[in-house]
């Protein structure tokens, strides 16, 4: 499995638009493109004292999916211009990781 992690930074202004276009347009719109080996998106969001912080962590079965998704410069950054009018900063590269260990535990009420 490979992990795609990217940032993207706004002003807390626009840090709810931004959540909005990404839940209503970018993430329905990634999904639509029907990329084999494409599984889904995590959606993490960091409340700073200036701006507001984002990671957008996407799982797909092999790196040839990533490339289907992003092109043989499969490394470049996806960011509409709907989502960069928002935006104050963002990487211009993602990440790819290689997950080599996921360990999932169930819900007790021992805590």
């Amino acid at each position: 499995m490979i992990v795609r992690v990217w940032h993207g930074w706004t002003t807390p202004e626009n840090a709810d638009a931004y959540e909005r276009l990404l839940r209503e347009e970018i993430f329905p719109g990634i999904a639509a493109k029907e990329v084999a080996g494409y599984r889904g998106i995590h959606l993490l969001r960091a409340e700073g004292e200036d701006e507001v912080e984002f990671q957008t962590v996407m799982w797909f079965d092999c790196l040839a999916d990533v490339v289907a998704f992003a092109g043989e410069d499969f490394e470049r950054s996806y960011v509409p211009a709907s989502a960069r009018a928002v935006l104050a900063r963002f990487d211009d590269r993602a990440r790819h990781y290689e997950l080599r260990e996921h360990l999932a535990y169930a819900a007790s009420g021992d805590v």
